[in-house]
């Protein structure tokens, strides 16, 4: 068999200009991963793959693979005073397995995948692929045209928060059971969110990562998404399917840390690149994982050109960003003397700030409507405010503190409610101060902490009943909603990344109807605007009574932009029907239920309010007008004037 000679030629000056070079030196190349990685491009006439990457203090670096035996000597890459280094190597073609063979100035030598690679082999090996991201024939250009529109602030945003690897798993004969591929899940999951009435789906990290352990958290390609579920193309096409329904697609972003695998950024030419030298500055000690330089100009263009390659070339609609708090703050996780104060002594990480305010300026000034959310567990202040006034820029910010304390009532058994009745207002106090998502996650079912049925007090009816009250509390609330995989039909067990959800639940009744519950909240959440139109202001929410803690009642309003446009949602979050109970409505006539929690086809006692119930002309909470109502048990009644 011959064996094709592969040629070795200069990268082309007008490819990777001097100008390219300056721009990631000074950190400002928003789309660095246009000239570093790989390319496939033809110089001189010749096809091939041009090769670029940043090892400045490496004494050489070299291309192995497949196509030259791996030999370290064969294809030496031509250095520069910017320190990245850059070959063209003739004849090689798509699907190319790579890595840099790097040798650091004490002659020690990495193998290294490349921190640009777009493509990369399935675990547990590591090389990078070639890959061509510009051959898809992308179809969505209605989605991306209405895109500002439909993920605006005054839009309703429902997120069904996703890990693609245990949603679903098919049986095979080899492994007992296995993934479900990019494109499968066009047909299974795609599917399931439409019907569910979700408006986007939150992918746990895709970014390529080697333990299945870590959720996608710990990353190894930063540009490649996860070969475990199919190919580039594969997830291109799975993100345009969503969009030719009408689903946005929300990418976990892991922006933090990276772990200190071998192949990947940890000690990349033999020293702290992408990290810090001293470990009271570069190591989560929590994690096992390095922190990025945030302050290094090379590492910052690394970063915010990943952010912005998400959007460009995969289509991606919004980044969760994760751990925002654990880059805020120098002390994060740490005792005194474990930690480095800033110029000024304080604890706030200024270069990450300056990072993150820089990274959200980029990202919507070049993508419009695309969502930035922050997983910010502080009271770090102006999170979602915009940049110019001091704020970091993000779009949408977790609430995790409503989270928190709404969980913890829920948990406790209804006779203490009234003792604790404060938990369930208090986040009204800052309900305005962010832009929020209310978010049930995939944090809140994982080690040991229980499944988010299972946190409900009770028997298995009250179960139930508790969390179709919660989840109607939580649609009713100020906020845009979150909700991770499974906690729609009240899985029992804690979620297991190596297992499939339990669809077989599915049979039994409860179950069936706390999942048409959720179905019938999207539903009702999409159509009524004073359900999202006003999130984030006070002229969207008022409390008819928050102080009934003897009842543990919680009765308010939410208002669409036209005032008169408004729902009347009572919570009842005992297990005692209240009969003739008077709350203070702010218009005559009649009402009627859009939501009733207590429904027979919720599995509930089915005590209902008649249709339509006619409001009083008595005063009541300050209000001219009253409804008399019956309050089912451990349940939550959307009405909505005629």
């Amino acid at each position: 068999m011959k064996q094709t000679r592969h040629t070795c030629n200069p990268v082309p000056s007008e490819w990777l200009s001097d100008f390219d070079k300056y721009l990631v030196s000074e950190g400002t190349h928003e789309r660095a991963y246009e000239k570093l990685g790989t390319h496939l491009m033809r110089v001189n006439g010749q096809s091939g793959v041009a090769f670029a990457v940043w090892a400045p203090n490496a004494k050489q670096v070299s291309i192995i693979g497949d196509f030259n035996g791996w030999n370290r000597t064969s294809h030496v890459m031509h250095s520069s005073d910017s320190g990245i280094w850059s070959l063209f190597i003739t004849d090689l073609e798509e699907y190319t397995v790579y890595k840099y063979s790097i040798t650091a100035a004490n002659n020690e030598v990495f193998d290294k995948a490349d921190p640009y690679g777009f493509c990369m082999e399935e675990r547990p090996k590591t090389g990078s692929v070639v890959v061509d991201l510009d051959q898809y024939a992308w179809k969505d250009d209605q989605w991306m045209q209405s895109r500002q529109e439909r993920q605006s602030i005054e839009s309703p945003i429902s997120i069904y928060e996703v890990h693609l690897g245990s949603w679903r798993k098919n049986p095979d004969e080899r492994w007992g059971d296995r993934f479900l591929s990019y494109r499968e899940l066009t047909q299974t999951l795609l599917p399931y969110v439409l019907e569910m009435g979700y408006t986007h789906i939150e992918l746990l990290p895709i970014t390529e990562y080697p333990f299945d352990g870590s959720w996608g958290y710990q990353v190894l390609g930063f540009y490649a998404p996860t070969s475990r579920y199919g190919n580039p193309e594969d997830f291109m096409y799975f993100i345009d399917q969503c969009h030719l329904h009408g689903i946005g697609v929300i990418l976990d972003w892991v922006p933090a840390h990276f772990p200190k695998d071998g192949a990947g950024l940890n000690f990349f030419d033999g020293t702290h690149l992408y990290s810090h030298v001293d470990p009271k500055q570069g190591e989560h000690q929590d994690w096992g994982t390095m922190i990025f330089n945030y302050g290094r100009n090379e590492v910052r263009s690394f970063l915010i050109s990943n952010a912005l390659f998400w959007l460009d070339k995969y289509h991606i609609d919004g980044l969760r960003v994760d751990a925002v708090a654990s880059m805020l703050y120098l002390d994060y996780s740490r005792e005194d003397g474990q930690w480095v104060p800033n110029q000024y002594g304080g604890r706030e990480n200024l270069a990450a700030i300056s990072f993150l305010q820089k990274t959200n300026e980029v990202v919507h000034g070049v993508f419009p409507g695309v969502l930035t959310i922050a997983e910010e567990s502080t009271s770090y202040p102006m999170v979602s405010k915009p940049t110019y006034i001091g704020g970091l820029g993000f779009s949408l910010k977790w609430n995790m503190g409503w989270m928190h304390d709404t969980l913890d009532y829920m948990e406790k058994d209804s006779i203490f409610r009234r003792f604790h009745h404060h938990t369930m207002t208090f986040g009204m106090l800052y309900a305005f101060h962010e832009n929020f998502v209310l978010p049930l996650s995939h944090d809140e079912v994982v080690h040991g902490k229980g499944s988010l049925i299972n946190k409900m007090s009770g028997d298995e009816w009250q179960k139930f009943a508790n969390l179709r009250s919660y989840m109607g509390f939580m649609w009713g609330y100020s906020g845009k909603k979150l909700l991770f995989m499974g906690c729609e039909f009240g899985q029992w067990q804690e979620w297991n990344y190596d297992k499939s959800l339990e669809w077989d639940a599915l049979v039994a009744p409860n179950h069936q109807g706390l999942q048409r519950l959720v179905r019938d909240l999207n539903t009702v959440y999409k159509n009524e605007p004073a359900l999202h139109e006003v999130d984030f202001e006070w002229n969207g929410f008022s409390w008819i009574d928050a102080n009934d803690s003897d009842n543990s009642v919680l009765s308010f309003i939410r208002f669409a932009k036209d005032p008169d446009d408004f729902l009347v949602i009572v919570c009842n979050l005992t297990p005692v029907v209240r009969h003739n109970y008077r709350i203070g409505v702010p218009a005559s006539g009649d009402y009627k239920e859009l939501i009733n929690s207590d429904l027979d086809v919720y599995w509930g006692s089915n005590v209902k309010n008649s249709q339509p119930v006619t409001a009083k002309d008595d005063a009541c909470h300050g209000f001219e007008k009253c409804l008399e109502l019956t309050l089912p048990p451990l349940s939550t009644i959307f009405l909505k004037p005629l």
